[in-house]
Order: structure tokens, then sequence, then C-alpha cells
């Protein structure tokens, strides 16, 4: 039989290291020695988390600003925690995400021309996790959502916009290794320390295919990715006899693998990059010196090796350029940002395709991912899919125009989530303008108050936050005629009236809110609280709901209302899981299971802690009124021992 030689456009791909003066030096790479990339990259900035003392921060200067960094240049510095990973907004390239070991993800924007001073506030800060959040990944095709796992063995997945959580998923019983996103967004993939690959469906928080332990593997960190668009998923990991290798597996048949191949017995973690665009698959170890790369196929054995590119020094990371950023002039399809181990240094790695004329070739730079983005956060959540929105690498334009496919909703029948995640606290600021934009004028929708609120310095709005009490949500309650006003149960506010506490849940109905719960802080109408009424208020009401006189639009002020009729009740905004609409629960009823029980007592425990916060916040606002009286009597004291002296 006559040797047949695979033809391929990719065989003779090669890499170049470019000069010195195109790499970044005198850059302090953190010693971490956790698996992550520690880099991330687009066309505008560089981001790399640095080596600091005390708390954490990473570095993110402007691409062009190669050549020697200088020590003094500014830091994105705002974790507690040492920074375990970043990534940067697959459609906003000033937006930037990290994760720390202080258990909290947060979110930060960039300036266009890049960081002049530290930056120390970020634009949206998401508590969940109860230990370190390892790992960060944005979604291919959805805006401002946010996948993230931590050490305590959840995944959670944020909407970012409103800086709230979606789902917690807690299927796995051990340490999330990585995760990977398929094409569309609709499946994300998992490692985990228990030896099983899992495929999870995100919106329902369930895992829709997971295969069987694998006692081939070893008990060290291994790695899967989605492979594009085909149903199949890449892993890399070691073998109990510490042997590296790499499997094809398909969604569809989680059985056993399609494909496993030996690499070689280094004991370095195989980190895969995968390019859907010319399916080509990277794989670089931490601490290794050298890149493979495989091409990846439809039909077996689904691998083919390529070649090699050896360097000298070993590597800590590697950073990814998205495609819209590779150079076509060069035939470049790829290109990384190479953290070396032993310098502090980083330098490009171009790689590129021999081809004898710089024209533009389609065959090797087919429609890549563009910056825009198929679906918004809600559209998503709401159950919609959608591919990618594609764009051309000669000129930019859009190639495509994806179909919308639906899907399930998120919340289960019940409409609750699978399990409600404990939220410390929240900080999102609005939206920011867009670029050139000089107007002083608001937003629709948008107040002159919170318009000049931006302008405000920090230091100033969290002194401001100490006099106002920005837990408490004034409404206004129609007296009927006829029908009974209940008074809700809960402490009194320090206006005297009422007040109310507002669950609030994920699964409330999305919409437009302006304080973090639908129906936003002024309603004209009465806002009725099934679970906080007694049985006998809601069948007054069910009976006189017809008979309900008209309410009045206009009131401004707890004194007017008082004047037309209304009662003034004050909302707390609670952190709870809801209950189900079906079985509605009225206040005082005594749980009938063990479940319940235990809702009821974290329940109680919540409300503890707010009423704790609450009174801190007053004890606060109490010293500083005392200090600011103090200061007000100093004049006088000084003007009235002024009298009795001599002029002389």
């Amino acid at each position: 039989m006559a040797f047949k030689i695979r033809s391929s456009k990719f065989r003779h791909i090669y890499g170049t290291i470019p000069k010195k003066d195109l790499c970044y030096e005198n850059i302090r790479i953190t010693r971490n020695t956790h698996d992550s990339n520690f880099c991330a990259v687009n066309p505008k900035f560089l981001a790399v988390v640095t080596e600091t003392g005390g708390g954490g921060s990473f570095l993110c200067i402007p691409l062009k600003q190669s050549g020697r960094v200088d020590p003094k240049t500014p830091h994105i510095c705002g974790h507690a925690g040492v920074v375990l990973d970043i990534k940067f907004n697959p459609f906003n390239d000033n937006i930037i995400a990290s994760s720390s070991e202080d258990c909290t993800v947060k979110v930060w924007s960039i300036p266009e021309d890049g960081l002049k001073s530290n930056l120390s506030e970020w634009i949206v800060d998401l508590h969940g996790h109860k230990r370190r959040v390892g790992y960060i990944e944005w979604h291919p095709t959805a805006e401002n959502i946010l996948l993230s796992a931590g050490f305590d063995y959840k995944c959670v997945l944020w909407n970012v916009e409103q800086a709230e959580p979606v789902n917690v998923i807690s299927c796995h019983d051990n340490t999330v290794f990585s995760m990977s996103w398929s094409q569309d967004g609709s499946l994300f993939s998992t490692s985990c320390k228990d030896k099983k690959l899992r495929i999870i469906d995100p919106r329902m928080a369930r895992v829709a295919a997971e295969s069987p332990v694998q006692d081939n593997l070893g008990s060290r960190s291994w790695k899967s990715v989605f492979l594009g668009d085909t149903g199949r998923v890449f892993t890399s990991y070691h073998s109990r006899f510490c042997d590296r290798e790499i499997a094809v597996w398909d969604i569809k048949n989680m059985s056993a693998p399609m494909r496993t191949e030996g690499i070689d017995n280094a004991s370095s973690i195989l980190l895969p990059y995968y390019d859907q665009d010319t399916k080509i698959m990277y794989l670089a170890g931490k601490g290794d010196s050298n890149i493979r790369y495989f091409e990846i196929d439809d039909e077996s054995p689904y691998t083919h090796y390529l070649n090699s590119f050896i360097t000298s020094d070993p590597q800590r990371g590697l950073g990814v350029m998205p495609k819209r950023g590779c150079n076509t002039d060069r035939c470049e399809v790829m290109r990384f940002y190479k953290l070396h181990a032993s310098k502090n240094l980083i330098e490009p790695l171009s790689m590129i395709v021999p081809r004898k004329s710089s024209v533009f070739h389609d065959d090797i730079y087919p429609p890549t991912a563009s910056l825009i983005p198929s679906l918004s956060a809600d559209e998503w959540i709401s159950g919609q899919t959608r591919g990618q929105i594609l764009m051309s690498m000669l000129d930019g334009h859009v190639t495509n125009s994806p179909k919308v496919t639906s899907a399930k909703a998120v919340q289960n029948k019940d409409s609750t989530l699978s399990q409600a995640p404990t939220i410390t606290t929240y900080k999102a600021v609005n939206r920011p303008r867009p670029e050139g934009s000089v107007s002083t004028q608001p937003y629709a929708g948008e107040t002159t108050a919170t318009t000049n609120h931006r302008s405000i310095p920090a230091s100033l709005r969290n002194i401001k936050q100490l006099s106002t009490n920005e837990e408490f949500v004034s409404i206004k309650n129609e007296k009927s005629n006829g029908v009974p006003v209940d008074t809700p149960d809960g402490p009194m506010s320090p206006s005297g009236s009422n007040t109310v506490k507002k669950v609030w849940s994920p699964t409330s109905p999305s919409k437009a809110t302006t304080n973090g719960f639908p129906g936003g802080d002024n309603e004209n109408h009465c806002r009725l609280q099934s679970d906080r009424f007694s049985p006998e208020f809601f069948q007054a009401y069910l009976i006189n709901r017809d008979r309900t006189s008209t309410t009045s639009v206009g009131c401004q002020g707890t004194d007017l209302c008082n004047q037309k009729g209304h009662s003034v009740t004050h909302v707390k905004k609670v952190w709870s899981s809801p209950q189900s609409p079906a079985i509605p629960r009225w206040f005082g009823e005594t749980p009938t299971n063990e479940a319940e029980l235990r809702k009821a007592y974290f329940k109680q425990l919540e409300e503890i802690g707010s009423l704790k916060e609450q009174i801190s916040l007053k004890d606060k606002r109490i010293r500083q009124l005392e200090e600011e009286i103090s200061m007000l009597k100093l004049p006088v004291a000084g003007a009235e021992s002024g009298e009795g002296q001599s002029e002389c």
C-alpha cells in the first residue's frame, strides 16, 4: 500500500518571535501557581496579573505601548486578595472582568487612552461565592452575561447589566478545573476534580450530559474546551501513570471518548486554545517551552498533529489575541502573548501560514466573530438562542444574520432558583455615555439628581449615603372604601410610617428597575404583598376589588398623600428565595416540612442581619451629626470668649 500524506493548508504553520522593541519588559508577572492564563489581550489593551504585596492588582496598558514598561505605571487595584483570572468583554474592548481570592468578581472600565492613575473604583461588584473564584468566562453571543466558577464547587451565572445572579449551578462534587462555552452559548462544559466531564444547560441550571467517572485520570488539573459548533468537546489531562493525553468527546454519547491520544510524560498542565475559524487546537503546557498544534477534523481520527513551535524559555501562561486583531498582510492566523516564567518579559508569538503574496486570502480567513452581540442579556435569559454575528477580515463588514431559536426558560416550573446565593453587596454605576459625548442633558428616564450624582466624588457619595436610607423605598397604598387596610409586619420607618419587607429574587418579573427590584422607587398604585398581609385582608380585597376608589396621581410628599387619604409604606429590599406562586404561603403559617423550616430559619437570619446593618448605619449617622454639631459650636464659643476681652 502506497504511503499517502494528508493534505492541509495549515500543515506548514510556523511561529515567529518579534524584535525586542515590540516586546514588553520590566513587568513583574505574578508567581501564583494557579492554572489560569494570568493574561488577557484585545486589539486595544494588554492586561496581565502582577506580583504585589497585600491585596491583588493587575496591569492594563495600551497594546502599542511596547518596550520597557515604567515601574510606576498605574495598576487596577481594588481586590482584597490575589487576582486569579482576568477576561476582556468580547463586545467592548474597554471592559474587563477579574476574579480573586477575596471571593468576588469585579468588572472594570478602562479609559480610551489608558490609565493615568491607579484605578480602584469598579463599575460592578459581584458577591456570591463563599470561597475564592478561580475562573471567569464571558458569554460568546449575549451581552453582559458572565460565568464564574469558585472553589466552593459552584458556578454562578451573572447578569452584569443588573448586577444580579441569574442561576447558581451546584451540581459539582469537587473543585471545578475549567469552563468553556459552546459557540452559540446555549451550553457550557466543565471539568471537575471528581473526574467527570459535564455538559450543563446554564438557563435550566441542570446537567444536560455527563460522562462516567474516568478511572484513567490522575489527580492533577485537567481542561476541557468546546470544539465550535461540532457538538464535540476536547479534553487534556494526566493519566494515572502521569502521561499527558488528549481526548475528543461527543456530547450526544458521553459513555466513552471518541478519540484518545498520548502526548508525552511531562508533569506540567496542558492548556488548550482552540481557533474555531481555522479548526486548529494549540496545546501549551505551563512551564513548557513549546506549543503544539493539531488540526481538528470531522472524521476519524478527529485530531491530526501538525507541528510544534519550540523556544528556549518556559512559559507561565499565554494571552490570546482575538482573530480580528491579527495581521492579515503577514498571513497571521493566531497571536499569543507569552508570559515568561523566569523573566519579567511578555513577548508576542505570531503563528503564520506561509504564502508567497501578501494579498488577502479568504481560504485561511473565514468570517470571524465581530464586536456586535447577537442578543441582549434579557433576551438570552428569556430563552432565545442565536449564533454569533460574523464579520469579514478584509473590510470588517457583517457577513451573516443568524436566526433566533427558542430554548427553555431560565426558571424551573415553580419559577424558583435552584439555589439562592448569599449576596453580601452590590455596586453598580450608571452606564457610561458614548464616546465623544459632552452633553450635560440626562438620559431618557434619568433625573437631574441622578445626573448630578455621577459628578459627585466617591468620598462625598459615601458620606451622603450614610445620611440617606437607601434601603427604604416609599410607596403609597390607596385607602379603599370599605376595605380594611391591614398593618404590615416589620419595624417602623424613620418617618413613622409602616414598613414592609420587599422580597426580591432573580425570578421576579423582568421590568424596568431603578432600585434593584421591579416597579421603581415611586409608584402611584397599590402594591400588594400577599405573603405579608392577613388572609382576611386579601379576601376583603378580592370582594371589594371592583369597588375600589380611583387612585390619585401626582401626589408628592407624605403630607399631601395623607391629605388625600393615602398611607405611605416604606418597602425594605431583602434578598430571599421566592416562594412558589402556585402555593401561596401566608405570614405566620407553620412550615410543613424540614426544608421549609430551614428556609424560614435562614430567612429570619437574613432579616436580623439587615436590621443590624440598618442600626449600624443609623449609629454612623448619629456620630456624624454629633461631630457636625461640635464643629458648629466651636466658632460660637470663640466669639463668646472674645466679647469679655479688652480691645487694647
